[in-house]
């Protein structure tokens, strides 16, 4: 028998027919207030009665919304294309993810609805949180120390970098919850071998934005940090995350989460993989439908741990050429505004690789003419579309196929 202080709250265990029946009673009334208030979605729901939507076959029949419909809706209609319900005056921050595509932060807490996923990783209230996701333009960060501060945990804001620093701050503030990427984990606490500090405080960890690679996980539970994964995105926050069975990322109770042919709208059969749709309850973004571009595939059963919702397999790839990189989604569009900077590149191609447990980027261009210091310049290039650094490496046209291909994303998980 599994004991109640494993779980957040009674959701977690409802049964199916429980779940179904108050998550679309609830989308009813999200599906009112959209219309009613966003000048987006009034528009994509002109048709819809909401009070028709009442179970999962009648919610495939909506319309899908996508990254590049949020970016068109943005340009036509800046800054958040009409999607938002409140004004700015209204919400506590603005975020931006690649595209540009700006999002609004509300000021509720556990805006990003973290705290499931803390609890199931075992923070409990009190623990400090050394949290080292960017606080720097991109949400992560902050919707992280939302849900710890929904638990009651204080939060230290590491951010990203300064590896040297932070370690010898983990060894003066002896954190027990570590949030971040678990490559820069990995980095951290080889760092405070390699300056004999102590970093054995750290024994949960909570991380995302990139592949969990089993030799990464295997080396720090070695040294007593136990991880659990999750699964999200800026316009979203929390998808779906691991509990301490490890056995497939269960899906969060504040969305509705379905899996559909990948670039088209009906839903794939139990299994099969398929693109992730999601739709949320959040009163001041009401993203309904919203396709990720993430593919998994549904896992049968539910989890051992004895939560009862859905699980998905985790993140198996894009169903289009972007590819996310240290936390960030890089797309072929990204790509292509690098190239139109210098005048001299006539191919180019992306590779995006991990050997080290650590994701890295490497730009190979082909040039019409060669000119000094082109190489440093398209690096600055990918820094400020990308907002991450690359490495530029001129090569011959014949090493760059003719397949169409912009994003060569050659990393392996597992």
């Amino acid at each position: 028998m599994v004991a109640a202080e494993e779980f957040y709250d009674a959701l977690e265990t409802r049964d199916a027919e429980t779940r179904q029946r108050e998550q679309f009673a609830r989308l009813k009334r999200q599906l009112d207030h959209a219309k009613a208030k966003s000048r987006f979605f009034a528009e994509r729901l002109k048709n819809v009665e909401p009070a028709t939507v009442d179970g999962p076959e009648a919610l495939a029949r909506l319309p899908v919304t996508r990254k590049p419909d949020l970016a068109q809706a943005q340009k036509s209609d800046p800054p958040f294309g009409g999607i938002p319900t409140a004004g700015l005056g209204e919400i506590s921050h603005v975020f931006m993810s690649p595209g540009p595509i700006f999002e609004p932060g509300g000021e509720d807490k556990d805006y990003g609805r973290f705290s499931r996923a803390l609890w199931a990783a075992g923070v409990r209230p009190g623990e400090l949180v050394y949290n080292t996701f960017s606080y720097h333009l991109t949400p992560a960060a902050m919707l992280v120390e939302s849900g710890a501060h929904a638990i009651g945990c204080p939060v230290f804001p590491g951010g990203v970098g300064n590896t040297e620093l932070q370690a010898q701050t983990i060894a003066t503030l002896k954190p027990s919850v570590y949030c971040g990427t678990p490559s820069f984990l990995k980095i951290l606490v080889e760092k405070c071998d390699e300056l004999g500090l102590d970093s054995s405080s750290l024994k949960k960890g909570l991380v995302g934005a990139e592949a969990l690679l089993p030799p990464v996980r295997e080396m720090l539970s070695r040294r007593g940090i136990e991880l659990c994964n999750t699964y999200g995105t800026a316009d979203l926050g929390l998808i779906s995350y691991e509990s301490s069975a490890h056995e497939g990322m269960i899906i969060d109770e504040g969305i509705i989460v379905e899996l559909v042919e990948p670039g088209g709208s009906r839903p794939v059969a139990e299994g099969e993989i398929g693109e992730v749709v999601v739709t949320t309850f959040n009163p001041v973004y009401p993203l309904i439908r919203f396709g990720t571009g993430d593919l998994s595939a549904v896992l049968a059963g539910a989890s051992p741990c004895g939560r009862t919702n859905m699980r998905i397999k985790g993140w198996m790839g894009r169903a289009d050429m972007s590819a996310k990189v240290r936390g960030m989604f890089v797309h072929p569009s990204n790509v292509a505004d690098v190239v139109r900077r210098h005048p001299e590149i006539a191919k180019a191609r992306l590779v995006i690789d991990n050997q080290g447990g650590r994701d890295s980027m490497l730009l190979k261009i082909a040039v019409k003419r060669r000119a000094e210091g082109l190489a440093g310049a398209v690096a600055e290039s990918i820094h400020s579309v990308l907002k991450l650094r690359g490495e530029v490496a001129i090569v011959e046209a014949e090493a760059l196929p003719d397949d169409g291909k912009i994003i060569d994303d050659v990393r392996k998980f597992d």
